[in-house]
């Protein structure tokens, strides 16, 4: 890969714990890993992302930290870690991890010590306030689940901030030796050999608590010193963060205003994410439209990370609550399908009722809009989930590999259950079963990847809408840079459609589809291109010499 990689990168996520069990005892491992990467490389997956990888007590899929420095003893060990990046890289496949630095488990060495005396050395890495602060019952990330965001521990006679759960106390970023930890993370393991992270909660890394101020100031320029030394020990790391916050705030985080990308190289898209969805739900492109007008400009080696399913539930949360409510019926109308009063705790196979051609129509569109296409573990295969599982496990279940006991994943009793329906269980989706159909939604994300390998508009170049007469349902837009322009029409209805792009002809050199739901007649002179219902057509304009 070349300079700024990232941009013509395809991101695989995966929780090693649920991907592929070595030695059979129910949980995944980074060897089980080892001995897929063979099939991550056929997909076509150029960058892996991994879910919290460290030691942990587990009381929140691994977000509860208890040491930054050592990996998770359940899943292998540091030597274990060491081979999965040099094998990974044998196949041209970077890998980044999880960096959850806003908070540590209760459990973790520092805290165990600043909360057992006022002279440890560990007690100012915390929040601490001495009585129960006006606020504590503001801001919690999952309602219904939390009370409250201060707690009060008992040993040190002090009340301690917790953004998330109470087990998780937040680390105080306005320490300087807290900051220079944080260095020394991720020094370690870019020494390692990762290529980057995937950093956590970041409007709340950089959050500077104050006991009672809902509206805590945030040090932005924390996020512009912690990339300037990333870059310094590693030049091409990338940080890709998550920052679900106000449209107008979104640019600050990828630069200080003064036009130079100097803090985070990508920000996942929560904006599109929620208007894609919608549109989806409305079987209407005008939300994704609407999107594409109102990005804001992001400076020179920004960029933005799509996805449509991740490792939480889909957040409606900036939605209004008409739009949250049409998505609701439509791909989460029982209670239990949703998630906090805010998402959709679903895989995007049985949102779309299993319909191949829905999601089809679906990933082409996000692989196709501007960014870096993120996609979670077994969606390439169409899996299902079990919403019998608490919260967000309904879609963190094993991976399903074949038609031996337990999907393949295990020998053991798998660490959650493998799903065993009858329309998605592993017995009717698997990888081996659609590695020998070529017509399987595996064989499908395939041709499409290598498409997108021949595509680089689409990463690195600009995205826009083409405003031109369409009937309902069409969304048209194109990708340009250097290399030349793509063309990319999809029919988000059940209507087959005709589009009149002639005002495009002029600028087409050679133009054909080199993707497609169906074979499309010649293109002719673009005055009537006809696409199917649940149709998509990706035609290449021109290519530069």
């Amino acid at each position: 890969m070349s300079d700024r990689w990232y941009q013509k990168a395809v991101v695989y996520c995966l929780d090693i714990d649920t991907y592929a069990d070595s030695n059979g005892d129910g949980i995944g491992d980074i060897r089980g890993l080892i001995g897929r990467l063979d099939y991550l490389a056929r997909l076509g997956v150029t960058c892996l992302w991994l879910n919290p990888i460290h030691p942990t007590p587990g009381r929140d899929d691994g977000y509860d930290v208890e040491d930054f420095y050592n990996v998770d003893p359940r899943l292998g060990t540091l030597g274990d870690f060491a081979e999965l990046l040099h094998q990974a890289g044998n196949l041209g496949i970077k890998v980044i991890i999880d960096l959850v630095v806003n908070h540590t488990s209760d459990q973790h060495p520092w805290f165990q010590s600043a909360r057992s005396s006022p002279d440890s050395p560990y007690r100012d890495w915390y929040v601490w306030a001495d009585s129960a602060p006006p606020d504590r019952h503001q801001g919690m990330v999952f309602p219904g689940e939390q009370g409250e965001t201060w707690s009060f521990d008992r040993t040190a006679k002090l009340w301690y901030y917790h953004r998330f759960y109470k087990f998780q106390p937040d680390l105080n970023i306005k320490n300087p030796e807290v900051r220079e930890e944080i260095k020394k993370i991720c020094a370690f393991w870019l020494q390692l050999g990762v290529a980057g992270f995937r950093m956590d909660a970041v409007p709340f890394i950089i959050e500077e608590t104050e006991p009672g101020n809902p509206n805590s100031p945030k040090d932005m320029d924390y996020l512009t010193d912690l990339r300037q030394f990333v870059q310094w020990r590693k030049g091409d790391a990338v940080l890709l963060a998550e920052a679900n916050v106000e449209p107008d705030q979104l640019v600050t985080f990828f630069g200080d205003g003064a036009g130079s990308n100097n803090r985070i190289h990508m920000l996942f898209d929560f904006m599109l994410n929620g208007q894609l969805v919608l549109a989806l739900a409305r079987q209407n492109p005008e939300p994704v439209i609407q999107a594409l007008r109102e990005t804001p400009k992001l400076p020179p080696g920004g960029q933005w990370a799509t996805f449509l399913r991740n490792h939480d539930e889909i957040d409606l949360s900036r939605l209004t609550a008409d739009q949250r409510d049409q998505v609701f019926a439509e791909f989460g109308p029982d209670e239990n399908m949703q998630l906090y009063g805010r998402g959709i705790r679903r895989r995007l196979a049985p949102m779309l009722g299993g319909d191949r051609r829905r999601l089809e129509l679906a990933y082409s569109l996000q692989f196709t809009l501007r960014g870096t296409p993120v996609l979670r573990y077994g969606e390439e295969i169409g899996m299902g989930d079990d919403l019998s599982l608490e919260g967000r496990d309904a879609i963190r279940t094993p991976m399903q590999w074949s038609d031996l006991p337990n999907g393949g994943f295990t020998s053991g009793d798998p660490i959650r259950p493998v799903v065993t329906d009858d329309q998605f269980g592993f017995h009717a989706v698997n990888v081996t079963r659609q590695r020998h159909d070529p017509t399987s939604l595996l064989s499908w994300f395939e041709r499409m990847i290598r498409t997108l390998r021949e595509a680089p508009e689409v990463g690195a170049g600009t995205c826009t809408h083409v405003d031109v007469p369409a009937p309902e349902g069409v969304l048209v837009h194109r990708a340009d840079d250097h290399t030349g322009t793509m063309l990319f029409l999809h029919n988000l209805c059940t209507k087959d459609a005709v589009v009149d792009l002639s005002s495009v002809y002029a600028e087409a050199e050679f133009p054909n589809d080199v993707l497609a739901d169906r074979e499309y007649p010649d293109l002719g002179k673009f005055a009537e291109v006809p696409i199917a219902g649940y149709g998509y057509r990706w035609i290449r304009l021109r290519r530069s010499s």
